[in-house]
């Protein structure tokens, strides 16, 4: 019971994070410090079996996305293809030196 209830909260929340996203694109909106328009920038190193390193326009992004807010969607990025251990090794692979919260490592 407690998966099935578990696994309806991540959905509900990729769910409202997706219209959220949909949403507020038209808008310029950002979520945790990135232009929703310009999310796409980091998804090839982050996706796949075998990613390549980061841009330096993913870096850029990365440099100023607020991780403490990311790591609140930790658990929905598996539902868009996203490997959320990849994603939160951006910063180190970008050769940036910025926290990452606890409960997003590994």
């Amino acid at each position: 019971m407690a998966k099935v209830s578990e696994k309806l909260m991540v959905y509900c929340l990729v769910a409202i994070f997706v219209v959220i996203a949909m949403a507020e694109r038209a808008k310029g909106a950002t979520i945790c410090n990135i232009p929703s328009s310009r999310l796409n920038l980091c998804r090839p190193a982050v996706t796949g079996r075998y990613p390549p390193p980061p841009t330096k326009q993913c870096c850029l992004l990365i440099k100023h996305a607020d991780l403490n807010c990311l790591c609140n969607f930790k658990d929905a990025l598996p539902a868009f293809n996203i490997n959320p251990s990849r994603a939160f090794a951006l910063p180190k692979k970008c050769k940036y030196n910025l926290h990452i919260p606890p409960k997003c490592r590994g």
